[in-house]
């Protein structure tokens, strides 16, 4: 593989994709009174802030940001959260992750919420690479784009000493 990298999306670019997937979400749930946002650790939780931020700014219900630790590769559901999963009851669910490849990441995050009657699930990723392995779609994304299986998607969100970008190397 080479080391190469091509930028996809930089700083300005990501930033005007999340607020156009706020607007969306606030389209989507006008009627609602609050949204509950999960963020899949590390980068959909930085992807899940932003949005939340948006939001806040435009949204006349209120949002509340959780966060979702899963171990990736395990076989099986594994995971921390930082909240009862109950609270999430009769809400509106908003998963976030930053790139979905197979849907492994997003069908694991989806499991979180399993036991619990939401009145909705919807997701939201910034890149959709359309290679999925689960039967997971995107409710909402920033960018879709076909790679080969070679190549690799990377987000660089709040990293320190690094602007925030997407790279296809």
């Amino acid at each position: 593989m080479s080391d190469r990298k091509i930028l996809v999306l930089n700083q300005q670019q990501i930033q005007q994709k999340i607020d156009r997937i706020a607007y969306q979400v606030l389209e989507d749930n006008l009627d609602e009174t609050e949204i509950v946002i999960a963020g899949i650790l590390p980068r959909g939780n930085f992807l899940a802030e932003r949005l939340k931020q948006v939001l806040d700014k435009i949204a006349p219900f209120k949002s509340t940001l959780l966060s979702i630790e899963l171990e990736k590769e395990s076989s099986t559901l594994k995971s921390k959260i930082d909240f009862d999963v109950n609270d999430c009851a009769e809400k509106v669910i908003i998963l976030v992750d930053d790139v979905l490849n197979s849907g492994k990441t997003l069908a694991y995050g989806l499991g979180v919420f399993l036991d619990v009657h939401l009145k909705k699930i919807s997701t939201v990723v910034l890149v959709d690479r359309n290679h999925k392995s689960f039967p997971i779609s995107t409710d909402y994304s920033g960018l879709a784009m076909s790679t080969v299986l070679k190549e690799h998607v990377d987000v660089v969100l709040n990293e320190e000493g690094q602007e925030d970008a997407v790279y296809l190397r």
